[in-house]
């Protein structure tokens, strides 16, 4: 990450807002592929995929609704 010329890097902040939005996305993207995964291992019986997938459901919604709630 780059500063502007002169400014020094804030270290409240180390990483920033843009930081913090890819991880939001990372977490939506997490639960839309949680969701896939979950269809798939029903379709195939597989009970480790749908396991693994309500987990990813699980703590993905639990990290977007921290986020909203100003949590994090």
């Amino acid at each position: 990450m780059r500063y502007l010329d002169g400014e020094p890097p804030n270290p409240d902040i180390p990483y920033g807002e843009s930081m913090h939005d890819m991880i939001t996305l990372s977490m939506v993207l997490s639960l839309v592929i949680g969701v896939c995964l979950f269809i798939a291992g029903r379709h195939g019986n597989i009970m480790w995929m749908k396991a693994w997938s309500i987990g990813l459901i699980v703590l993905s919604l639990a990290y977007l609704i921290a986020d909203k709630l100003g949590f994090i």
